[in-house]
């Protein structure tokens, strides 16, 4: 820095916010506020190494403005005993330089620093486009600000220098006083730099600063270094006087040795104390049995003596006992600060919560109680409750039997997990549920080894301690939906789990010693048997859940979802009647699904709309003026009688509840179909959407099944002008691709017999294209039940007729026509009368899976078997097939 530093009359001034810049010193700073940009792109970017700009400090707080103008001017006055004025701008004088608060008052000091910038760098903030700068700035010399003005964004000052002259400085440095403050100051200094070199283990080049800068800067700088208040460092910086700043910066380096010294003999204290870990040990032993000695030892407050205590009413295996007594005469020896004490106690005390012996004890079981309590809990099932029986049955003979693992597997809302905790009921055990929804870690199952930082054991081993018995009814929840990736296979993690052979010696990894998951029951459920690895279906029994019928889902709603509805929503039936026919319209035009959960959300759509009609009812009704709309039960009676009417009394204490039940509305509202439309909206389902998609030749109507139950599949095909190619949509899977191919082929090798084609020469694709789509698009398609709709409704396009409305089919077929058996018959025929389908055909084969199908079904179904296409094709077009009596079929 030059010895004199010619300052311009006027500088812009850059604030700081509650921080001094002191001359000498160097700061890095990022200007992002429009004003700071705006003064460093004026003032420094475009006059490069020529600009100037001055530092002023700004205190925000408004509580200590007198304090701060005192002291403020207490220092200057011991300095120079000039007359200091505080300058206060407000937002009205637009100094706004963070964005924050603009009404708050800024308290600018009146002496600055001028600098100069070493460095700038110019950024751009993405997605915003903001320009902030980095500026490194040093402080030159001191100012005092004349004036305050604003020039555009920013703020401008009329200065006047504070730095003496040459000749002013040569008269005081011959001052015995500043000679004698100069020496002082050195010595300090050194000692300081001494320190440091020695603590750091650097160099002597700080040492060249003392021989070489000037005292009064090297005050400065020296100060600048340290961590000091902002009233110490203003204090620093109104220090003109240079005795006075070198009497300053003597006292703040001497206090910044003595801390320097302090935090060294703390150090040297705290490596004694840890080299005495283990002395303290062995007298804290000692202290120990002292205290027994003279019976003072209170065992409730030592936690590792209550940990032992909980650990040996555990009841553990012996072999377990031992391993546990290890791990616990290792935490003895530990101290609390240790990294590994925390992580050996939790273990410790997974092993005391764990129910090694305790189990929850049945009581006789009761197979007619067990039968009445699923039958009140479900509506039909009748085939799946018939197993639980059974398998309740064999536990009843047999309690130690170890019974296959049951797995319920059908679409949402069809009660999978509620069948599961009426197992549990019935047989009087703890039930604990497990989602597996989304597993795709190994360690979700088996725990994480115990070396990692935040290890934890798997959820079985979780779930079995919070239950707090070794016997629960455990439940696998979704064990279709887990994944596997990185970090291992969940589903090949469960084969351990599920194998009643391998399962006694079960070994976590957190738990790193093996745990007898034998008594446990375990009842899984899953939406679909495909995602499930071979090896695991195999170690369960497969109980599938098909949808349920219309009168079902009545019986359901009527006994079930509409008084729970209700309870839910704080109704009655005598606020809320919901008679069956409206249920049924409920049932056959806003939901078409296997389960009942979407029902369920629309009955409670209707009970939300009367709680708003019986709410406001209650709070608008006065009743003087409407006392004929309300009874009492005791004013009904005394008249019925012809007795004397007497007056009800309502006590004080009750409340609005009790009162609007006492003085309830006379007639409940009933739900009619209009308010169905006005609540639920325009039906979204009906009986006339087959007719109207299959009103040209060309589409077929079939029969899918979905991991949601059974769906109705139109299929839709047309021709145009082309090159003979086949072009498939609808986001199909390779399995449906391939019959749309076996479909094509087998049309086109009977064209002739089928009166499609004149002679069998000429082909069906001559000149022309062939699309088949599947509407939906956004759904995948996949599976082997399409191929019989697929030739349909190719017949269909080629022959020009329609194929009957009322008619959908399922079945896959071979290249020579054969007619092949497919799954999910009970689902698509349930589908197939929800769309109000009255004819399907299906695979003759087929035939011995209508047992499962409920009777009102098949009455009001005609089931069309087929074992060849040609009779496919027989029963889909009205009338018959007109082309057949002159094919070779």
């Amino acid at each position: 820095m030059a010895e004199s530093v010619e300052l311009p009359s006027r500088l812009a001034i850059l604030p700081f916010r509650n921080k001094v810049l002191l001359p000498g010193a160097i700061i890095r700073i990022r200007c992002t506020s429009p004003s700071s940009v705006k003064l460093v792109e004026q003032e420094l970017w475009q006059r490069e190494e020529k600009g100037l700009i001055g530092i002023l400090p700004v205190r925000d707080s408004a509580a200590e403005t007198a304090s701060v103008g005192t002291m403020l001017s207490q220092a200057v006055g011991s300095d120079s005993g000039e007359r200091t004025s505080k300058i206060q701008v407000g937002t009205s004088d637009a100094h706004k330089f963070d964005g924050k608060n603009q009404q708050e008052v800024v308290h600018w000091h009146n002496r600055g620093v001028a600098a100069r910038a070493l460095h700038l760098s110019r950024g751009v903030e993405k997605p915003s486009g903001r320009v902030t700068y980095i500026v490194v700035l040093e402080g030159l010399c001191r100012f005092s600000v004349q004036e305050l003005s604003t020039r555009g964004m920013y703020s401008t000052a009329r200065i006047s220098p504070l730095e003496m002259t040459r000749a002013e400085m040569e008269q005081v440095e011959h001052d015995p006083e500043f000679m004698t403050l100069s020496r002082q100051f050195k010595a300090t200094a050194m000692e300081l730099i001494s320190v440091l070199e020695q603590k750091q283990k650097t160099g002597g080049r700080t040492k060249v600063l003392l021989e070489t800068v000037p005292l009064h800067k090297l005050a400065d700088i020296f100060v600048a270094s340290f961590e000091i208040s902002f009233e110490e460092q203003l204090s620093m910086l109104d220090s003109v006087d240079l005795k006075v700043r070198l009497s300053k910066a003597t006292e703040l380096v001497d206090r910044h040795l003595q801390s320097i010294r302090v935090a060294e003999k703390i150090t040297q204290k705290v490596e004694g104390q840890l080299s005495k870990s283990q002395k303290e040990f062995l007298l804290r032993q000692q202290m120990r049995a002292i205290k027994e000695e003279l019976g003072d030892n209170d065992d409730d407050e030592d936690d590792v003596a209550a940990l032992e205590r909980k650990m040996q009413s555990a009841e553990m295996p012996s072999s377990i006992w031992k391993h546990a007594q290890r791990e616990l005469r290792r935490l003895k020896k530990m101290q609390p600060q240790q990294p590994g004490y925390n992580s050996s106690r939790a273990y410790l005390e997974l092993l005391a919560d764990l129910p090694w012996e305790k189990a929850s004890e049945e009581h006789d079981l009761d197979l007619r109680a067990a039968k009445e309590r699923l039958d009140s809990d479900h509506f039909g099932l009748v085939k799946v409750k018939q197993r639980i029986i059974e398998y309740l049955a064999v536990r009843k003979l047999k309690p130690d039997a170890r019974g296959p693992v049951l797995c319920f597997v059908g679409a949402p809302g069809v009660g999978k997990t509620s069948l599961a905790s009426s197992i549990a009921a019935a047989l009087g055990r703890k039930f604990v549920r497990i989602s597996l929804g989304g597993v795709k870690d190994e360690a979700d199952i088996r725990g994480h080894r115990r070396t990692y930082i935040g290890s934890m054991p798997g959820r079985l081993i979780d779930g079995v301690k919070k239950v707090g018995v070794c016997n629960p009814v455990m439940l696998l929840d979704e064990i279709d939906k887990t994944g596997s990736d990185v970090r291992g296979d969940p589903a090949s993690a469960l084969l351990e789990v599920l194998d009643p052979e391998q399962n006694k010696t079960f070994n976590d990894h957190y738990l790193n010693v093996p745990y007898d998951l034998s008594k446990v029951i375990f009842v899984a459920t899953a939406n679909r048997v495909q995602p499930i690895p071979p090896a695991l279906l195999d170690r369960m029994e497969v109980i599938e859940l098909p949808g349920y019928t219309p009168e079902e889902k009545l019986k359901i709603a009527m006994r079930h979802l509409i008084p729970r509805v209700l309870d839910q929503h704080g109704l009655s039936s005598e606020f809320l009647q919901i008679p069956e026919a409206m249920v049924q319209l409920v049932i056959q035009r806003y939901t078409r699904e296997a389960g009942v959960r979407n029902l369920e959300r629309n009955l409670a759509a209707l009970a939300r709309a009367a709680a708003v009609r019986v709410a406001e009812q209650e709070q608008a009704v006065p009743m003087s003026e409407h006392a004929h709309q309300m009874a009492s039960p005791l004013l009904e009676n005394r008249l019925a009688v012809g007795a004397e009417v007497e007056m009800e009394i309502i006590p004080m204490g009750v409340n609005n509840h009790e009162i609007s039940n006492t003085f309830r509305i006379a007639s409940p509202l009933v739900v009619e179909e209009a308010m169905l439309e006005k609540v639920l909206g325009p039906p979204r389902f009906d009986d006339r959407e087959a007719a109207e998609r299959v009103a040209s030749p060309g589409i077929s109507v079939g029969l899918v099944w979905t991991a949601v139950g059974g769906e109705v599949q139109f299929v839709e095909v047309t021709a145009m002008v082309g090159k003979g190619e086949l072009h498939l949509t609808g986001q199909l899977g390779d399995v449906i691709k391939e019959s749309a191919q076996i479909a094509l082929t087998w049309v086109r090798a009977r064209a002739a017999d089928l009166k499609l084609a004149v002679a069998e020469e000429i082909s069906l694709l001559d000149g022309r294209d062939i699309h088949i789509h599947f509407p939906a698009g956004a759904v995948p398609k996949e599976g082997p039940s399409a191929g019989v709709t697929l030739v349909t409704a190719l017949v269909s396009l080629f022959s020009q007729k329609r194929v009957r409305a009322d008619t959908a089919m399922t079945g896959e077929m071979t290249l020579r026509g054969l007619v092949l058996p497919v799954g999910g018959i009970k689902d698509k025929i349930l589908a197939a009368q929800r769309y109000g389908i009255k004819r399907v055909i299906l695979p003759e084969r087929n035939l011995k899976d209508l047992v499962e199908v409920p009777a009102t079904v098949l009455a009001s179904l005609e089931i069309l078997p087929a074992k060849r296409m040609e009779e496919v094709l027989e029963q889909a077009f009205g009338g018959g097939c007109p082309w057949r009596q002159h094919s070779k079929l």
